[in-house]
């Protein structure tokens, strides 16, 4: 037996492996440590260079030890053995992580412990699981006065689920409720992000989305901008109507109606966009899901790089997200069709329309998706591809700043509704970069010339192509 541990000694301090030449106050840290990440073995009475210098192996100093142990919160059981005059603790992967001695809270990174600080301990926890930011109860936003009726009804449209339940009940099925320490219904993080009412979103202006549209391939001058602070799904919406008004367009005649073909798929666009807001860090609130496009790209960013357990092996074909029920009620309302298929299907609608696979960034503390644009079509009223179509350059009203002077509103508005059936007065401002109210007017002005109608009332209202 001591003809082994010799041989485990010469190899030297690692992951699993400490040595001590005494039990000093370093050892709760050390056992701690060993706790919080996968287990280990405590060597005392071993010195730095795995030399057998040995220890006090009395019943006393075991009792000592013993007591140093119990001071770790929760409680740890940990095995003592003695061969000949060395101690050996053997500490179990910890069940209840994390676990803190009077110093802190310890980390075993490679062959050294290390103390975690604030954020270290957040990410730890994350980790984990241990605390999952869209489960946590937020005990200042009660569901009585924060609520959004537009939003939970519109939420209950898109996913097809029976409004049957009194609304308590559902959304504490749905994990965006629950009763707070003080006896009062209040928003989980995720009800928050879904259903709060907007104009108390001042503490969460985190989550917002910002789309840009810069002249040339750097961050310098901002041609076009939107800060999109709504719920969740509406800024995945408004987004995407950010990119569509801003990228090229295609123009496909093979029929009578004429079919729009944006020069990136919307499939995929709406993917990332998806993807970052459902995936992103949220405990980080210093930045903000990103979408920007530059002459030669289009790049969607979000806070927190790949969660743990995505590796470059299996990245793409597993999913492992770390906000659940955000990710649960984005699946209920078929914005993620099946999870870990998001990257392949952004593969697939590129490779469709012959483009090249986006690109995917994961290390540092972002995750970012790189869509190249065909540079070979950028320029002023590209001349027509093949006898039935043709592609509108710079030029495009498809461009921000030109949108917001463009006279023939109508058509843009009509254009619109062709491809996608149903327009809101602030989609239509958004397509202009106009108030509210003017693109009320706008839809107004066409009501009168019978080109569209009104459906709904007050704030779920929108508006289709008139029938004939």
């Amino acid at each position: 037996m001591l003809k082994n541990l010799k041989a485990l000694l010469t190899e030297g301090e690692s992951y699993t492996i400490e040595f001590k030449e005494t039990a000093d106050k370093s050892l709760a840290a050390e056992v701690c440590a060993f706790a919080n990440a996968s287990g280990g073995k405590v060597f005392i009475g071993v010195n730095d260079k795995g030399q057998i210098v040995g220890t006090d192996v009395s019943n006393t100093a075991r009792s000592r030890i013993q007591d140093t142990i119990n001071q770790i919160e929760p409680r740890l059981k940990v095995k003592i053995d003695i061969q000949e005059n060395i101690i050996i603790i053997t500490v179990p992967e910890g069940k209840q992580k994390p676990y803190s001695c009077s110093k802190g809270f310890y980390l075993r990174s490679g062959p050294n412990s290390q103390k975690l600080e604030r954020d270290s301990i957040i990410e730890f926890l994350q980790t984990e699981g241990k605390v999952i930011y869209d489960s946590i109860v937020n005990e200042d936003y009660q569901i009585t006065d924060n609520f959004n009726e537009e939003a939970y009804k519109s939420y209950f449209e898109k996913s097809g689920i029976s409004d049957v339940l009194p609304r308590e009940v559902t959304l504490k099925n749905l994990g965006c409720a629950e009763m707070s320490s003080k006896g009062e219904l209040s928003f989980t993080n995720a009800g928050i992000l879904f259903f709060r009412d907007n104009s108390q979103n001042v503490r969460f202006d985190f989550s917002h989305v910002v789309c840009a549209l810069y002249k040339g391939t750097e961050k310098v001058d901002i041609l076009d901008a939107k800060n999109l602070s709504g719920g969740i799904i509406e800024n995945i919406d408004n987004a995407i109507v950010f990119l569509k008004r801003n990228l090229r367009v295609r123009y496909e005649i093979k029929t009578v109606q004429r079919k729009n073909i944006l020069e990136l798929p919307e499939d995929a666009l709406r993917e990332a966009i998806t993807n970052a807001v459902c995936h992103r860090d949220y405990f980080e609130k210093g930045a903000r899901v990103m979408v920007e496009i530059y002459d030669d790209r289009v790049e969607i960013t979000n806070p927190g790089s790949v969660p743990k357990g995505i590796t470059t092996d299996n990245f793409g074909n597993m999913s492992i997200t770390r906000n659940p029920i955000i990710a649960s009620l984005l699946h209920r309302a078929h914005y993620i069709e099946r999870m870990g298929t998001g990257i392949k299907r952004m593969n697939q609608a590129m490779e469709k329309l012959g483009l090249k696979k986006p690109e995917f960034q994961t290390e540092g503390l972002f995750f970012k998706v790189i869509f190249k644009r065909d540079l070979s079509i950028v320029g002023d009223n590209q001349e027509k591809i093949g006898d039935k179509s043709a592609i509108i350059g710079d030029n495009s009203l498809a461009i921000g700043d030109k949108l917001k002077k463009c006279k023939d509103r109508k058509s843009v508005v009509l254009s619109y509704l062709e491809e996608n059936g149903k327009i809101t007065t602030l989609e239509t401002a958004n397509l202009f970069g106009l108030k509210e109210s003017r693109g009320r007017d706008v839809l107004k002005g066409m009501i009168d010339d019978e080109l569209i109608e009104k459906v709904g009332n007050k704030r779920g209202a929108y508006y289709v192509l008139k029938s004939s």
